[in-house]
């Protein structure tokens, strides 16, 4: 779902990053209000004056959303659940959860929690807009603030439709979980009205580019597209955690790796190991300790003609949380620290002594055959 990104800052413990597909969505609010909304409730201003009531009202739906996620994120803190941040894309914002709600009610409270924000806002900057008119500010003021005001309460609305992954498509699974005690069933059903809501936005952004509203159409097309794979994505994931419940580390790791030694040179690396195993990574080893990993990617960042003279251990990844895991833990963390790393394989390791590697298509194989033969659907 989400592309590069940078950090921006960070906020009560969260690191807020922005997708760069944020950077389209903003060009595109930007513009749409300083041509569009702006012009057409407020006349007979100058165009500097609706650019600048454009941007304004782009960095406030910025500080919108994160106040959303925000909310979404202190929650799920209170219940225990780590969250790895807030990123901004083109579809909105989402906090990055690293595990799902343990019940329905941390469920409920936290898919709640982001309408309640929205709802907020949308009264603080209605109650700005009046406050400004009042006090005889500019109609450039004051509109930006009653925009704040009308997109929040938008936000809000929208967020509530029982839709999943939407908030509201939460708060639907939060309600059949606690009714039939069954997390799986109420994901299934939520994620089908999900793909449901996301099909009739399909159809409605077709009928306005056939109308001749292509811009809209396409908008409300793009976001029933996201919707649907939103959806089918979190159901997956959801069966995918249900999987590999109470599985370690060890159960998927293969013993006794190929390794190769510090001094060994770039070249050698390739004729000798990548070209013979065709792996894509090799623990690198000394004296029996694991000192790191080597890569294909560390290889490509090294000009051609440098192979020959430099040894492995000058561009090898050295041994790290992000690259190596114990034989005990949570196969789930093993798929976290893959997900986040865009690895395809970790170090197994207890202490500096290597004792294997865990490879993701192995742990998706068993995955597969888990959920057909126990019927995890």
């Amino acid at each position: 779902m989400l592309g590069r990104h940078i950090t921006l800052f960070t906020l009560f413990g969260f690191e807020v990053k922005l997708d760069f597909s944020w950077i389209f969505l903003a060009l595109l609010i930007s513009w749409s209000l300083a041509t569009g909304y702006f012009p057409v409730t407020y006349t007979g201003l100058s165009a500097t004056t609706y650019w600048a009531m454009g941007i304004a009202g782009a960095l406030g739906l910025f500080f919108s959303i994160i106040f959303h996620e925000m909310s979404h994120s202190l929650v799920a803190r209170q219940y225990g659940l780590p969250i790895r941040g807030i990123t901004l894309f083109i579809f909105g914002g989402v906090a990055e959860m690293e595990e799902e709600p343990k019940d329905a009610k941390t469920e409920f409270l936290m898919a709640i929690a982001g309408p309640i924000a929205s709802l907020l806002l949308a009264l603080v900057f209605g109650l700005c807009a009046t406050i400004s008119i009042n006090f005889g500010a500019t109609a450039a003021v004051s509109g930006i603030f009653s925009y704040l005001s009308l997109i929040n309460g938008v936000l809000a609305l929208f967020n509530l439709v029982p839709a999943f992954p939407l908030d509201g498509g939460r708060v639907l699974r939060a309600a059949l979980w606690r009714w039939k005690g069954d997390v799986r069933w109420a994901t299934r059903i939520a994620a089908r009205a999900g793909s449901g809501f996301g099909l009739v936005l399909i159809i409605l952004g077709v009928l306005n580019i056939l109308s001749g509203n292509f811009v809209g159409g396409m908008w409300w097309f793009l976001i029933g597209m996201f919707l649907i794979g939103a959806a089918r994505g979190s159901y997956i994931q959801l069966q995918t955690r249900r999987a590999f419940e109470g599985e370690t580390v060890a159960r998927f790791m293969t013993e006794s790796p190929v390794t190769v030694p510090p001094e060994l040179s770039v070249a050698q690396l390739v004729d000798d190991y990548v070209y013979t195993y065709g792996h894509d990574m090799f623990p690198v080893l000394a004296s029996g300790q694991l000192l790191g990993s080597v890569t294909i990617h560390d290889v490509k960042a090294l000009p051609r003609e440098e192979w020959a003279s430099t040894q492995i251990g000058e561009i090898m990844t050295p041994r790290s949380e992000t690259n190596t895991i114990g034989p005990h833990e949570d196969a789930l963390k093993a798929l976290s620290l893959m997900q986040r790393g865009g690895r395809s394989r970790l170090m197994v390791a207890d202490g500096s002594r290597l004792i294997g590697i865990v490879v993701l298509k192995d742990m998706l194989k068993l995955m597969s055959l888990k959920l057909d033969l126990e019927n995890l659907d």
